[in-house]
């Protein structure tokens, strides 16, 4: 597929593309999405090292140190620790979201087929499913069709977290 090509399927610019391609551009996490989705590949599998021959959902570890976690987003105002460094085949995904004050995953909101919930253990956060916005607080819960557009961001002074999890990890 051409720069072009893969730019009218995503919705995005040929520039935008080769900004990214050249390393001259980071794209939101519902950029980067659009265009992994026309390649037929997860934020999981893109940010995932290959998976070794032996390695299966048995064969994977049970426990994680935090350092073990897989960053799927930029790691700074946007952080999204992976539980787990290739999840094909898995049920589900388990993510340890931080957004930094100002964070947002894109203008544009995401979709794709799974269910995810979470839970934010600290600070606040401003999600939009299906055009409903809502203010989340700590202790506060979500759970919701992914396949609905949705769009999360942090415009308060403080650092959020969430804990939370995709089934299946399509995201």
């Amino acid at each position: 597929m051409s720069i072009r090509q893969l730019a009218e399927h995503s919705g995005v610019t040929h520039p935008f593309i080769s900004m990214i391609e050249r390393d001259r551009h980071s794209p939101s996490i519902s950029s980067l999405k659009r265009i992994l989705d026309c390649l037929g590949i997860t934020l999981s599998d893109f940010f995932s090292e290959a998976q070794d021959s032996d390695d299966s959902p048995v064969g994977r570890p049970i426990f994680y140190h935090a350092d073990d976690l897989v960053e799927l987003a930029d790691g700074t105002s946007l952080s999204y620790r992976q539980v787990g460094s290739h999840l094909e085949g898995a049920a589900m995904m388990i993510l340890h979201e931080r957004y930094a004050p100002g964070a947002d995953t894109g203008p544009a909101p995401y979709c794709h087929d799974a269910e995810e919930g979470g839970v934010v253990v600290q600070g606040k956060l401003e999600m939009t499913v299906d055009g409903e916005v809502r203010i989340l607080e700590t202790g506060d819960a979500y759970y919701f069709d992914s396949r609905l557009p949705h769009r999360m961001r942090n415009p308060f002074d403080e650092l959020c977290i969430v804990v939370s999890a995709v089934s299946p990890p399509t995201f």
